[in-house]
């Protein structure tokens, strides 16, 4: 693996969605993460609600190393043991409390490494009233005061997809918050948990709108603010094809070659861009005249034109566009096309994404970790790990 975080070794308890998104933004950078994935279908896991790796095309896996091991052995919590000795950095996302129950929770590992960055994700964070709760990204997001906000006019609150509170809320913060404990390790040569919680991260990412709200400039009306589709000159419009226009010109000179490309620019009875009162108006022109032609027709119209139009592609689409290909932005593994490691760097480039090791020899995998073949045998014929 090449990268800027090669040389730091990761151990990642599997789970789902966050967890993993984190672990694989680590390996896209060029971390050794192993992966301990639960037993074998057949043998029940700890109390996590988590799944171990899927098949090849899990991208939520590439790039990484997994093997199956026994929690609920002593054999195998001694083997997790052993090798958090040789890691940089612990990776776990069970309800607080399950790691400390099989004797792997933070001060567990402190004994054997004192180095060590802990990681832990959960939604509700380590403690408060709801810590123990289940619970997803809609609810994490419903919470943080997000998810009122997010919907159009007269519309219940729109589920976005679950973008906000696990992946951006959830796993890249705590990727970031391992980075930052990494850092500070270099002048402490200690390690430190990092509690991430979903519900924190997804308030974080509100943060200027917290401040719009304060100053009274967002209202609790959805749909009737400047980026949740209030504005007719920010919002999406359905083109002839049934297919849509992303439509973005919140600067004047945008807006001005928007009204320009739409054929609008010599009609002065129109509206003032920033006339609420008109915007009705401005949306059911921007409507009446985008229906008029295709979506790719639309593209042409705008195409030299710095008027913050884009067609609105789907998962098949976009690895398909220019601007993509040109920068080889989605790679394809095992036929099927990714997003690739983001960002980019200039002189530790990341990976180019692998599958997960899914099948390959435990002892193999491990060997890199120090684990004998011999011992890896041992294990096997125990059945602490498979």
């Amino acid at each position: 693996m090449s990268g800027p975080l090669a040389g730091v070794r990761v151990i990642e308890l599997a789970g789902l969605g966050p967890g993993p998104f984190c672990a694989m933004l680590l390996a896209d950078l060029g971390a050794d993460v192993l992966r301990i994935d639960r037993p074998k279908p057949g043998t029940p896991s700890p109390e996590s609600g988590s799944k171990g790796s899927a098949n090849a095309w899990d991208v939520l896996n590439r790039n990484r190393s997994g093997v199956a091991v026994d929690l609920r052995s002593p054999l195998g919590v001694e083997f997790v043991l052993e090798l958090a000795g040789q890691a940089d950095v612990m990776i776990e996302g069970f309800r607080p409390g399950v790691a400390e129950r099989l004797g792997l929770g933070p001060d567990d590992l402190s004994q054997v490494n004192p180095k060590l960055v802990y990681g832990r994700m959960t939604g509700w964070g380590q403690e408060g009233p709801l810590s123990a709760r289940a619970g997803h990204d809609l609810t994490y997001l419903a919470l943080s005061g997000a998810l009122a906000h997010i919907g159009r006019a007269d519309q219940p609150p729109t589920p976005p997809l679950n973008l906000v509170a696990d992946f951006g809320g959830g796993g890249m913060l705590l990727a970031f918050g391992i980075m930052a404990a990494l850092v500070e390790r270099g002048s402490s040569g200690l390690g430190q948990v990092v509690d991430a919680a979903m519900v924190d991260g997804a308030a974080l990412l509100m943060a200027p709108l917290f401040g719009a709200w304060d100053w009274g400039f967002w209202s609790a009306d959805r749909g009737t603010n400047l980026l949740d589709s209030g504005a007719p000159f920010y919002d999406v419009y359905e083109c002839a094809d049934g297919s849509w226009l992303a439509v973005a010109a919140l600067e004047q000179q945008f807006y001005a070659e928007l009204l320009l490309g739409l054929g609008l620019a010599e009609r002065s009875e129109l509206p003032d861009q920033y006339d609420q009162d008109g915007w009705p108006v401005l949306r059911a022109e921007f409507t009446r005249v985008i229906r008029t032609k295709t979506r790719d027709a639309w593209v042409e119209v705008f195409g030299d034109q710095d008027a913050c139009v884009a067609p609105v592609l789907n998962m098949g689409e976009a690895p398909l566009h220019p601007h993509a290909i040109a920068r080889a932005a989605f790679p394809v593994v095992d036929g099927v096309a990714q997003p690739g490691p983001a960002p980019r760097f200039g002189r530790t480039p990341a990976s180019v994404p692998q599958p997960s090791f899914e099948g390959v020899d435990p002892a193999l995998l491990l060997q890199g970790w120090g684990v004998s073949a011999e011992q890896v045998e041992r294990m096997q014929a125990e059945g602490t790990i498979t």
